[in-house]
This record gives C-alpha cells, sequence and structure tokens, in this order.
C-alpha cells in the first residue's frame, strides 16, 4: 500500500504531501489544476523517465519521494542489489537538477533507476494518459489469468527446472571435441601431479614447519628436555623423589586424622603429573634428529608441497579437493559415451515430465480464460463501452517456448466497437478506455477470487500489485456509467489500494479518502497544493463538481445524496 507521496520544486508545485489510506483514494478539482502532476511524479518513482523540464523553474532541482509497506517480493529485490531493509517500510525518492542529471535512493542509499523499475510490479500499477506503468505486457496479463483461475505453476517451474539442469550438463559435454581432448589432458596432468604428491593429512606443511624449527635449535631443545627430565625424575634431589617422600609422610598422617586424606590424594596426583611431564620431555628429546639427512629431506618436501600450493590452492585441503575434482572431470570425459548416453535418457524423461505438467496448466489456463472472458465482458460493457474481449491462450510448445511457468502465450484482446477487428490491449488509442478495461479485469478478478484465500482445495490468491491507480477513467462517460466506474473502483478498493483521479462527482462520491488538488497564486506565483478533506468539505467539493463555481442549495443537497447513496 502507498502510505505517503511528496513533491518538492515539481512542475508547478512548491512542495505538497499526500497520505493515503486503505480502500479508494480519490484526487479531485478544477481542470488545469494539476491533477495529473502527482500520478505523473509517482510514475517517476515507478521507473519512468525524467526530464529538467520538470524542476519548478528558478529552483536547482525537484525532489519527489513516497513510501510503501514492504512485501516478501521487495525485500528480495532489495536483498539481491544489496540495499539494507530496517523497517517494514520502504522509501523510494528521486531528485532530478535542472541541467539534467538525477539521483536514485532506496531506504536512504543510493541505488540505480532500473531498481525502481524492478520494484514497480511489486508495489503500485499506473494506468495513466493511455500508458500503463509497471508495465501490464504479456507476463502481468498472464499473472492476473492465473490469479483468476487460482492457477500455480509450482510443478511446471519445478519440472522446467530439472530438464534444464540436464540440458546443460549434456550440453557441456557435447561441446567441441578439439576442446574436450585439451582440458583431458591438463585434467590429467593436475590429478596425477597431484596424486604423485602422496598427500596425507591436511596439516602435514604445519606439521613439517614445526619439525624443522625443532631441528633447527636441536642442540638447545635436547639440553632443555633432558635438564628438565633430571630436574624432575632423575638426579639426586629430583621433585618426583621429593614428591614421594612427602607423600609417605601425609599418608601416614592420614592414617590417624582423615583431614590429611585429601591432602595425600592431591600430593599423589602431583607426582604422577611430574612423571608424565618427565616421560615426555625424556621422549621429545631421544626423538630429536638433527642429522643433515633428516633436515634436507624435510626442506626438498615443503618445497614440493608449496610448488603445489601456488597452482592449486592457498592450503593443501585446497590442493586435495583441486586434484579430486580434477580426477572427477577426466572420469567424466573418459567414460564420456555412457554418460552422454544416460543424459540423453535423463533429457527425453525430464522433458516429457515438462511436457505433462505445461499441458496441464495449458488446460487449467485455457479454461479460466473462458470464464474470465464472459465475467469481464459484462463488467466492460457496464462502463459505457459496447466491447468484445477475448483472453487468448496459445500454446508455443517448441522447446523454444518453454519457460517456468509453461509454454503459453497469454493475451488480452479488445475491439473497442462493433465490425473493429480484435486488437492487442495495449494497442487501444483512448486513455480513458485502456484504464476502464483495466477496471474491469481487475474487478473482474477480484469477484471471481473472492472465495479462494481459504478455500478446502488449499488454492490461493496469486500476488497482484496492492496499489493501483488510475488516471482518465471517466472520459466519455457520465450517468449510470460513472456511478457504474465508481462501484467498480468500490469493490476493487475492498482488496488493493486504489487511486483515482475524477473529474466525475458520481465517482468522488464513493471515495475512501478524497483529496482536493488546488492551484493558487502566492507572491506572485503559481503553485499546485494537495489536500485531504473533511466529510463537510467533500459535500461542497462534489457540489463544486456538478454545478460549477457557485455552490447552489441543490447541488450541497444532490452531493449529500449521492455521498449517501454510495454507503
Amino acid at each position: 500500500m502507498l502510505l505517503e507521496l511528496r513533491a518538492e520544486n515539481y512542475a508547478v508545485i512548491d512542495r505538497a504531501v499526500a497520505s493515503f489510506g486503505h480502500g479508494l483514494n480519490l484526487l479531485t478539482g478544477e481542470t488545469g489544476a494539476g491533477k495529473s502532476i502527482l500520478i505523473d511524479a509517482l510514475a517517476l518513482l515507478l521507473g519512468g523517465k525524467a526530464s529538467s523540464d520538470v524542476v519548478r523553474h528558478g529552483a536547482e532541482k525537484a525532489v519527489v519521494g513516497c513510501v510503501f509497506e514492504l512485501t516478501p517480493g521487495a525485500r528480495a529485490i532489495l536483498e539481491a542489489n544489496g540495499i539494507e531493509v530496517e523497517t517494514d517500510d520502504i522509501l523510494l525518492r528521486r531528485e532530478i537538477a535542472a541541467n539534467g542529471k538525477g539521483r536514485v535512493f532506496v531506504n536512504n542509499q543510493p541505488t540505480t533507476v532500473g531498481v525502481l523499475r524492478q520494484l514497480a510490479p511489486e508495489l503500485a500499477l499506473v494506468h495513466s494518459q493511455g500508458e500503463t506503468l509497471g508495465a501490464f505486457d504479456q507476463e502481468q496479463q498472464r499473472l492476473l489469468l492465473d490469479r483468476f483461475g487460482a492457477v500455480s505453476a509450482e510443478s511446471v517451474g519445478a519440472a522446467f527446472k530439472e530438464w534444464q539442469r540436464t540440458t546443460a550438463k549434456l550440453e557441456e559435454l557435447q561441446s567441441a571435441e578439439q576442446d574436450r581432448l585439451r582440458m583431458a589432458d591438463l585434467w590429467r596432468f593436475q590429478s596425477g601431479e597431484i596424486a604423485a604428491a602422496e598427500l596425507g593429512a591436511e596439516d602435514e606443511d604445519l606439521q613439517l614447519e614445526a619439525e624443522k624449527r625443532v631441528l633447527g635449535n636441536a642442540e638447545k631443545l635436547y639440553s632443555a628436555a633432558m635438564n628438565a627430565h633430571d630436574l624432575l625424575y632423575e638426579s639426586e634431589h629430583a621433585a618426583e623423589a621429593t614428591l614421594g617422600a612427602a607423600l609417605k609422610n601425609l599418608e601416614e598422617l592420614a592414617r590417624y586424622d582423615t583431614r590429611f586424606v585429601e591432602p595425600a590424594q592431591q600430593l599423589a596426583a602431583a607426582k604422577a603429573t611430574v612423571e608424565d611431564v618427565s616421560a615426555e620431555v625424556r621422549d621429545f628429546a631421544e626423538k630429536i634428529n638433527a642429522t643433515p639427512e633428516r633436515i634436507e629431506e624435510i626442506e626438498d618436501r615443503l618445497a614440493a608441497l608449496d610448488r603445489l600450493k601456488r597452482k592449486y590452492g592457498k592450503t593443501l585441503g585446497e590442493v586435495i579437493a583441486f586434484g579430486a575434482e580434477a580426477a572427477l572431470r577426466l572420469a567424466e570425459v573418459e567414460n564420456r559415451d555412457a554418460l552422454l548416453a544416460e543424459l540423453t535418457a535423463k533429457q527425453g524423461v525430464d522433458a516429457a515430465a515438462y511436457v505433462v505438467a505445461a499441458g496441464e496448466l495449458s488446460e487449467a489456463r485455457l479454461a479460466a480464460a473462458r470464464r474470465l472472458e464472459g465475467l469481464a465482458v459484462a463488467q466492460i460493457n457496464d462502463l459505457a463501452m459496447n466491447a468484445r474481449f477475448e483472453m487468448r491462450v496459445t500454446a508455443v510448445k517448441a522447446v523454444e517456448g518453454w519457460t517456468a511457468h509453461g509454454w503459453d502465450r497469454v493475451d488480452c484482446l479488445i475491439a473497442t466497437n462493433p465490425g473493429e477487428p480484435m486488437k492487442p490491449l495495449e494497442e487501444i488509442a483512448s486513455g480513458g478506455e485502456m484504464s476502464r478495461v483495466m477496471l474491469a479485469l481487475k474487478v473482474t478478478v477480484e469477484e471471481g477470487t473472492a472465495g479462494l484465500g481459504g478455500t478446502r482445495s488449499g488454492k490461493k490468491k496469486s500476488v497482484l500489485p496492492r496499489t493501483l491507480v488510475f488516471d482518465e477513467i471517466d472520459i466519455g462517460i457520465g450517468g449510470r456509467a460513472a456511478e457504474a466506474v465508481g462501484k467498480k473502483l468500490k469493490t476493487l478498493s475492498k482488496g488493493q489500494q486504489v487511486l483515482c483521479i475524477t473529474h466525475l462527482p458520481q465517482i468522488a462520491a464513493f471515495g475512501d479518502q478524497h483529496f482536493v488538488i488546488e492551484k493558487t497564486v502566492k507572491q506572485g506565483r503559481t503553485q499546485t497544493e494537495v489536500r485531504q478533506m473533511e466529510p463537510g468539505e467533500r459535500v461542497e467539493e462534489i457540489a463544486r463538481m456538478l454545478s460549477g463555481a457557485k455552490l447552489t442549495e441543490t447541488s450541497l443537497k444532490h452531493a449529500e445524496h449521492l455521498i449517501e447513496m454510495s454507503r
């Protein structure tokens, strides 16, 4: 949901802030007041093209910003782009300098327009001036159909991923024969060189370095070890003998007084420790083999290990792992024919599984499309249109058409006048017609999926943009058609936040929040302001829309009646 939209030095706006709420948010105002400027500002924040023309005359830069509630999909996009997420909101800001340069910030962290465009489908869909921003492209049309039919592409996605993985391995194995043979020779040499070194422990080099240090100081270390052994065990006044004599005395005392039992045990433990240490230093001294041959042997081995580490890894563990990988790749090459047959068979099995899953998904979409068509035509023609509508699902069964969401191409086709051929939805010339068709489609989907939130079948709604924005939706309509548009906007706003600019009082009466756009002159300069109206002010604004600048008792009563009827 869009929580806040602000603009500063943008077009004729000096500074404006609008805080939006749940449900239907309506924006009204006199012609030329600048109602569409706010929608254009939001479009910029969703990755629209910027121009220095939007900078207010005399200002160095224009700044637009907004706050959306954070969705799981938006969070994933931010994390993928290295943008920190600290709250449940997402802050978008864009600066456009008078010299044409611009900057983009998300959560106060600098980023690119490309990130805004990635976020746009997760946050909002803007229908403005005949252009659908946020891209109601074929992917969005497919998502709309899948949402209506509660169609899941999970099984197709899993089958596609498995087939794609097998195909990639097969293509790698079938790569150029010359490259394969050259790499086989390299892997054979690498694995052979590492195997010939007969590497054992991953810390062999560390052990040898420690031994080398010992041998380099052999005389000093031997002397120290033997002196320690004498003082602890061998000499006339050795610690072990002294502790032994003292222990006998304590044991004698303990026979008569129990307080000396524990001290005697402690002394016995100390005597045992001394014996262990003296044996360890003696063994250490006896193993010191400082012969020139052993020193040379260690240095040669360390040099060999260093050569391997320079070529294959920083540690012996990495070298061992590299050798194992090279041997595995070599085995794959040498067993190429058998592996090729195995992968070819698996690719066939994976492809068959995908075909079954994609076929079932396509049938589900075709059935959903037929239901959606009938409902959508009725909704569209409620809005002062005489249109034919088709939800075309085309199965592109060739491998080139396989994707993780199936092989279907989904197109919305429409003919807005009798006798005209069906055309893609995006080719509709009128901005008002495009907005009304989009409104009818989305109302159809919301009403058609109203019971899918917790059915026994386990089906759930798929995710669509949470904020929908409509501009010029009321062009060329009035009377009952306008009331029908208002009702559909109200219906749609029960499941998704809706922002709508309107010129018609029949639509304005349905708003949950009502904002007025006013153009004023202050200190000789024109500026546009945005203000949320109180209930009493709403009556006057709708009365103005009914009768013009001069309010009458009749228009006020009519406005009150419209608001009451909308409830």
